[in-house]
């Protein structure tokens, strides 16, 4: 089982005679007592903590139940095993818990020679110990067993038919309850067919270990969705029910207030009293709208929507009375409450937003010959033409909707809901910055035209849920390493954009130290040749401010420096003279002759990095974020029009600029002795 519950939540509900106890389950991963080192016992510091975490569980009525993981090296036969388990479980009773777990998830099936000798099966083996650990600890009410085969899909060769869960099931004593998540390990729907199968290997009911808002598996997820894809009618084949919740305590109040409509539901079944589904509403809930206010959705249910507007009161109005209004901060709206849930749903869909992003964005990729430069040799209609700027505009508002999100969340009065859940909308931020550039650039016709390829395959499979989603369908969604990043140590709320260069951008601009007085000559020398030839790979970084930040790119240097020398050079040689009237010195008659030298790099350097960039960014740009989204989107483009790999240019001085590049893959490839300009050469395939 990959997941296992950190926070102290009320997990409801828990059955063993009856459906009305709630229950929290320990098992930390990051108690290396509770798996790694199972055998030693707690000092007494942490028994102290222990012992808290214990009786506050008790003064909140929660059965606190502690589990163990002994499976990964656990000598089923030892006798010394058996003892130092023992001794770890009566340590933990003497400090006044009453139920236990007895955890064998995601262990190697094979046993060491003595096991293979003592037991007729790796089955045999674990009920044998769980038994004698269940007679030790007096036979206590609440004792749970997790199987290695814990779901449908881990069952060999099928549930009715393995024989570990048969022996599990006829040898493991009855007051034992066994742990079972359903036909996966991160089931989307529970059937009562299922289950009363899995009860009939069993002979008793399961105990459901839901991971349906488990997250702790995939660092850029997380789930804001309701409990759903569970029918009341599994009670009959249930032991009771554990929901495994999200790391962030403050994600997790869609999922319990649905977890407790979804149980009340089960409680009005089982008294043979059918009530219509109601909205979670009660008197906690005062000034939430009510449900029916907020417009229909096909995909959220009434119960999810009313969860939405505790969600609001929770993130905003609830905080306010004990905290007071701070400066400049501001409640989430209702709206971006049921954008942020929709972003972040459940494991295996996404709520309305995101499946727009998604859709349009695939869309525009995959009609991207539409508007771009030859078209594949076919003229589109106006009509398609006009069809794909609407909805790019329709792609490009969702993004700037989830910008000023990240924004509102960044402001947001609750500040456990913005260190909870910033890494993810930060993320998500940057990942649609470089999504959104990139389909402004397909706009400008710079495409190519020719198929733009994805990876293609189920939603939800990659890693990263929406953020992961949209990167694999950016031409380098399969560069991690110029996505997956962590956040800023300090959150900032400045909007910014990511577009293609106008004419407007380029001004010219002498500084007071310039060596050279005319003002276009900085501009010229570092991006003029890249703006004159090819400014389809310029690409500029602007906040609320204006320009912060910029980066060009050069598809084919090759081709490009053969047009430099031919049109370009001579006009900037007539412009800047190598002893110009007025100029004096040795530094700028050097500065001059940047335009008077021959500029070639090896054939060997451009067989393997054809590309070339150079990215810039006002000092006073303190979020290198959006630094990374700005080179990742050029690299986007470069990759999009058949570019194998990219190199560029880094003083040795330039520390920091060198670490950046070094972080996005990038790596040394030449230095100036190897060419007539002094600076250190660094590449990185597409």
């Amino acid at each position: 089982m990959i997941c296992l519950l950190m926070h102290l939540f009320p997990i409801v509900p828990f059955r063993m005679q009856m459906w009305s106890l709630n229950t929290y389950l320990y098992g930390p991963k990051d108690d290396l007592k509770h798996r790694l080192l199972w055998r030693e016992v707690y000092s007494a510091e942490e028994e102290a903590q222990l012992k808290a975490l214990v009786c506050e569980a008790e003064s909140r009525g929660l059965t606190f139940v502690y589990a163990l993981s002994p499976g990964q090296d656990i000598v089923f036969s030892s006798s010394c095993d058996l003892t130092l388990l023992k001794r770890k479980l009566r340590q933990v009773s003497d400090l006044g818990c009453q139920a236990f777990a007895l955890l064998f998830d995601d262990i190697d099936h094979s046993m060491c020679q003595s096991d293979t000798e003592a037991f007729s099966s790796f089955a045999h083996a674990q009920v044998t110990v769980a038994n004698e650990i269940f007679h030790f600890l007096g036979e206590p009410p609440v004792f749970l067993f997790c199987p290695t085969e814990y779901c449908s899909s881990l069952c060999t060769p099928s549930v009715s038919k393995s024989p570990y869960l048969l022996t599990v099931g006829e040898d493991l004593l009855p007051g034992i309850s066994v742990i079972w998540t359903g036909n996966k390990v991160i089931s989307r729907e529970l059937s009562p067919e299922s289950l009363a199968e899995v009860q009939a290997v069993l002979r008793r009911p399961p105990l459901i270990w839901d991971n349906l808002h488990a997250n702790d598996y995939d660092s850029r997820r997380v789930f804001l969705g309701p409990f759903k894809g569970r029918p009341p009618g599994l009670r009959a084949h249930l032991r009771g029910l554990l929901l495994n919740p999200n790391c962030e305590f403050e994600a997790n109040f869609i999922p319990l207030h649905t977890l407790g409509s979804w149980y009340k539901e089960v409680k009005e079944e089982g008294k043979g009293e059918p009530q219509p589904k109601r909205p979670i509403t009660s008197s906690r809930s005062t000034g939430a709208l009510a449900s029916d206010e907020i417009p229909a959705d096909p995909l959220m249910s009434q119960d999810l929507k009313a969860g939405e507007n505790q969600v609001s009161r929770s993130f905003s109005h609830e905080k306010i009375s004990r905290r007071g209004l701070c400066s400049g901060r501001v409640p989430l709206s209702e709206a971006q409450v049921q954008l942020l849930v929709g972003l972040y749903y459940l494991p295996h869909e996404h709520g309305p937003p995101a499946q727009n992003l998604l859709q349009d964005l695939t869309w525009l990729k995959a009609n991207c010959h539409c508007v771009s430069v030859n078209g594949n040799g076919k003229k589109a209609s106006p009509q398609k033409v006009e069809e794909w700027r609407d909805r790019a505009g329709r792609f490009l508002a969702a993004c700037d909707d989830v910008a000023l999100l990240h924004g509102a969340v960044v402001t947001s009065i609750n500040r456990a809901v913005l260190y909870d859940l910033y890494p993810y909308i930060w993320d998500l931020r940057n990942t649609l910055l470089v999504a959104k550039a990139f389909i402004c650039w397909l706009g400008c016709g710079a495409s190519s035209g020719a198929e733009l390829h994805g990876v293609e395959a189920e939603p939800w499979v990659f890693k990263g849920g929406l953020s992961g989603e949209v990167q694999m369908l950016l031409p380098v969604g399969t560069s991690s390493e110029l996505f997956s990043h962590p956040p800023p140590l300090f959150p900032t709320s400045r909007l910014y954009n990511i577009r293609p260069f106008q004419q407007k951008d380029k001004r010219g601009k002498g500084g007071q130290d310039a060596v050279i007085s005319h003002p276009d000559f900085i501009g010229d020398r570092c991006l003029g040749a890249s703006l004159a030839l090819c400014p389809e790979y310029s690409l500029v970084l602007e906040d609320e401010l204006g320009v912060c930040g910029c980066a060009v790119g050069i598809l084919d240097v090759h081709s490009f420096a053969k047009r430099c020398q031919a049109s370009w050079l001579p006009a900037m040689r007539d412009k800047y003279p190598s002893r110009p009237h007025g100029a004096s010195g040795h530094t700028a008659t050097k500065a001059l002759l940047y335009f008077h030298e021959e500029q070639d790099y090896p054939d060997s350097l451009l067989y393997h990095f054809p590309s070339q960039l150079r990215l810039e960014a006002l000092p006073e740009l303190v979020d290198c974020s959006v630094s990374r989204s700005l080179l990742t989107a050029l690299l986007t483009a470069l990759k999009a029009n058949g570019s194998q790999g990219v190199f560029c240019e880094v003083q040795p001085t330039d520390g920091l600029r060198m670490e950046f590049l070094t972080k996005l893959g990038f790596l040394e490839i030449l230095r100036g002795e190897a060419r007539p300009r002094e600076g250190v050469v660094l590449g990185r395939l597409l």
